[in-house]
């Protein structure tokens, strides 16, 4: 984290900011687990064409390990990516990460390796043993 612009007074003061505003880890709070952010990302990778220093909502608090997944399944592009920011699902089996084709495609995956499913909605059937008539 020594190269620009991660060592300016500027991304500090920011990083700070946003760490105050959303103390907790956002993919970890998607699962329903409250883990202290350590980490400030780029919603858009600078590489990938986002601000280096975006508004506060460009910006997610994340713990390292929920950070250093999704830069190695999305943010490195000359890496076999899964194109999933976070991995892992809710406590109902949905997936967690918003731009997951699940959700209806919320982000245009036809760019991504043929391994990312590709349909616009999928339906997953979620239900208690009681609603299947076992006891």
């Amino acid at each position: 984290m020594s190269e620009w612009p991660y060592n300016t007074a500027a991304w500090k003061k920011l990083r700070r900011a946003k760490l105050a505003a959303e103390p907790f880890c956002y993919p970890c709070w998607l699962r329903d687990r409250y883990v202290f952010a350590e980490v400030v990302d780029h919603i858009i990778a600078i590489k990938s064409g986002g601000e280096a220093f975006p508004p506060m909502d460009g910006l997610m608090s994340m713990c390292a390990k929920c950070h250093n997944e999704k830069t190695a399944g999305l943010d490195r592009p000359n890496q076999h990516v899964s194109g999933r920011r976070f991995k892992g699902c809710d406590e109902q089996g949905n997936p967690i990460d918003p731009d997951d084709p699940w959700h209806g495609g919320a982000k245009d995956h036809e760019d991504m390796p043929s391994a990312i499913p590709t349909a616009k909605s999928q339906k997953y059937l979620v239900c208690e043993d009681d609603d299947l008539g076992v006891a």
